[in-house]
């Protein structure tokens, strides 16, 4: 009666043996492993099975249902697929399962490997048209911007400049400081002078820096002078209180932190009480032979925006700079501040100027804008002394042989006296006076007739 059954036993834990040392046995688990985690009733009924087929082994009462012990050993078999196959073949509805399970994971790895081997989703219509907009920006900051015929121009007023012979040229910060003096002192006296300079005239500065010369202009000697006295010699400059405190606290600045010379740096200049962007800029070019920027006056503003010379027109002669240094080459940056202050102070002047004798009235924006009926009176060619083939004056000379409007001059100071609060008249006292003088006219004319 147990042989049979022992038989049994044998047989299935011999055939279990030989798959467990099969090549095949590691796939077979790995698909198991994979249906029991993705379908856990089937795997927990599969268990149930195989938990009283062992107990009813060690039992040694046969069971009446052989078919959980068929199905094991069919399932194996299936999943190994051996060539040798000797007993039949699984029910189907475990088959069928497991093979469902099988073909479920490996549509899940195809969906995995097809989404990475994908092509990428292109870029949406926004993402493309801001790269393309950042793209055309930066191509547009490549391309420099010059205004058109400046190089012309800039002849033009080198040509009219060419004799040196404005105020600038003869009193200006470069023509104001002792030659002889040590070089701290020589800086010391340039920075000195461009305070000075800021709204006042040319000679007026000049003679200002006169009178400190002789009273000997260094660090230590202004520290010495009170308020009043420095005061007195300065005057009638421009501001001359606002400056007087300025240069004096400036002097104590450079002889407490800079050891008794200027700063050599913009930034420190700037440190200085009463010294601005232009002052700064200049004095690093005279005092120091150093090309930080461009020192940008009242002249240099107002030409610039004449001549058209910035992208669009400025508001301070700040903005002007910036505007300049943005496309002016460099090594021209010395030169064009005196270049423009000579030519404002003879040609381009604020009120009235002289576009008639202006080389650049055909490429100017702004000519004959201002004084469209002021014409330069022809003056008297002069003899060549070199020959017939010389040329004629340059328009600067002409600008200072023009005579003076006696009739304008006098207009003015009728107009001037009108301005007076105490000689103001009212329509009613001018409408007579008119006619009275109409009437003379009338008079002396009909005399005259007869």
């Amino acid at each position: 009666m147990l042989s049979p059954v022992r038989n049994l036993c044998v047989y299935i834990f011999t055939r279990f043996s030989e798959r467990m040392n099969s090549p095949y046995f590691t796939d077979s688990v790995a698909v198991l492993g994979t249906c029991a985690t993705e379908t856990k009733g089937e795997s927990a009924v599969n268990k149930g099975g195989i938990r009283r087929l062992r107990s009813r082994m060690a039992q040694g009462i046969k069971s009446e249902d052989d078919s959980p012990n068929v199905k094991a050993e069919d399932h194996e078999q299936s999943i190994s697929d051996a060539p040798l196959q000797t007993h039949a073949e699984a029910p189907a509805e475990t088959v069928s399962s497991c093979n469902n399970t099988t073909t479920k994971v490996k549509r899940e790895a195809v969906d995995k490997q097809a989404a990475l081997t994908s092509p990428r989703k292109p870029r949406r219509g926004r993402v493309k048209v801001e790269y393309e907009e950042e793209e055309e920006g930066a191509g547009l900051k490549r391309e420099r911007w010059e205004p058109r015929d400046w190089r012309t121009q800039l002849s033009f007023i080198r040509e009219m400049r060419s004799k040196r012979d404005a105020p600038v040229d003869q009193m200006g910060a470069e023509k104001c400081y002792d030659t002889e003096a040590p070089p701290e002192v020589r800086r010391y006296q340039v920075l000195i002078s461009l305070m000075l300079s800021s709204q006042t005239k040319d000679h007026v500065t000049a003679g200002a820096m006169q009178r400190l010369r002789e009273r000997e202009l260094s660090v230590d000697a202004v520290l010495k002078l009170d308020d009043e006295t420095l005061g007195k010699l300065i005057y009638p400059v421009g501001f001359w209180r606002t400056k007087v405190k300025y240069i004096k606290q400036a002097t104590a600045l450079i002889q407490q932190e800079f050891g008794g010379d200027i700063p050599d740096t913009v930034e420190g200049l700037m440190r200085l009480p009463g010294v601005g962007p232009k002052m700064a800029h200049l004095a690093m070019d005279i005092a120091w032979n150093q090309v930080s920027g461009i020192g940008v006056d009242t002249h240099v503003h107002r030409i610039s925006n004449r001549l058209g010379w910035t992208k669009k027109e400025t508001k301070t002669p700040e903005e002007t700079r910036r505007a300049l240094e943005e496309w002016l080459p460099r090594d021209l940056w010395s030169e064009i501040n005196w270049l423009l202050v000579g030519f404002g102070q003879q040609v381009c002047l604020p009120v009235a100027p002289l576009c008639s004798v202006c080389l650049n009235q055909h490429t100017c924006p702004s000519a004959h804008r201002s004084s469209p009926n002021k014409k330069l009176k022809s003056s008297p060619a002069k003899p060549a002394i070199n020959g017939p083939d010389d040329k004629l004056a340059s328009p600067t000379a002409l600008v200072k042989e023009e005579p003076a409007d006696s009739s304008l001059s006098q207009r003015r100071k009728n107009t001037a006296k009108q301005e007076v609060p105490g000689n103001q008249l009212t329509s009613e006292e001018v409408a007579p006076s008119l006619l009275k003088k109409r009437s003379r006219r009338k008079g002396r004319a009909g005399a005259q007739q007869t």
